[in-house]
């Protein structure tokens, strides 16, 4: 895994403290996607699971999950140390489930796991280590079990992406984020060289391993899919 320099932004403690507001302001029916992610992984992981969670930082998928399904034990990984102490501080007597490690996911333990997110993260990667990073996951799964992703995707030609930055400002500043902040937020994305069409997301989940891949959840330039090991 290549050192990346958004990892940085995870390590501010400003950042951080106010990390948990970002998500639903940011990301469209960001309550419903762990609801969603809730039933999917349901489908198939027993009421005594274990759950794989990439990028598990500020716990906010953690909490959601942990809350919904009592009998199932998580591991989290996660790069950012001052993330990881948030989802402790989050999770409160919930953290007697959880198993954190601080790495990349080939810190996590090699399970196998009934089943896994990775929610918000990926879109950080480049394609190589996409691919790596969710081949990682696959490998540390049972057969059949689901792995649900999602991230930032959407039309990178142009002029399509600048309506779709268009609009992922839009979305936040009718969320309450201060416009500054939003067309601040939406130079950053803007210049990342790492998101990509959806077909092309969809392309790497299924080269790194993952079968029966389908799209569950779009939303102005988030996507979300799920898959299963083979």
């Amino acid at each position: 895994m290549k050192s990346n320099p958004f990892l940085e932004v995870f390590e501010d403690p400003e950042r951080v403290r106010s990390y948990a507001d970002g998500p639903r302001r940011f990301t469209p029916g960001f309550a419903d996607v762990h609801r969603m992610v809730n039933v999917l992984l349901r489908e198939r992981v027993p009421h005594d699971g274990k759950v794989l969670v990439h990028g598990a930082g500020g716990g906010l998928e953690l909490e959601a999950l942990a809350g919904a399904n009592p009998g199932w034990q998580f591991v989290g990984v996660d790069p950012a140390g001052p993330m990881l102490d948030a989802a402790r501080e989050r999770l409160g007597d919930e953290i007697d489930r959880v198993m954190l490690h601080q790495g990349f996911i080939d810190s996590a333990p090699p399970g196998p796991f009934d089943g896994a997110t990775s929610l918000l993260t990926l879109h950080f990667l480049d394609a190589e280590d996409r691919r790596e990073t969710v081949a990682g996951i696959v490998e540390r799964l049972k057969p059949g079990a689901p792995l649900i992703v999602v991230h930032s995707s959407f039309p990178q030609r142009a002029p399509d992406r600048d309506v779709w930055m268009s609009r992922y400002e839009g979305f936040a500043i009718i969320s309450g984020v201060d416009p500054d902040m939003a067309g601040a937020a939406r130079e950053a994305v803007s210049a990342m060289t790492t998101m990509f069409e959806p077909e092309k997301d969809m392309e790497i989940l299924m080269q790194a391993g993952l079968t029966d891949v389908s799209s569950f959840y779009s939303a102005f330039t988030w996507h979300g899919w799920v898959g299963f090991a083979p």
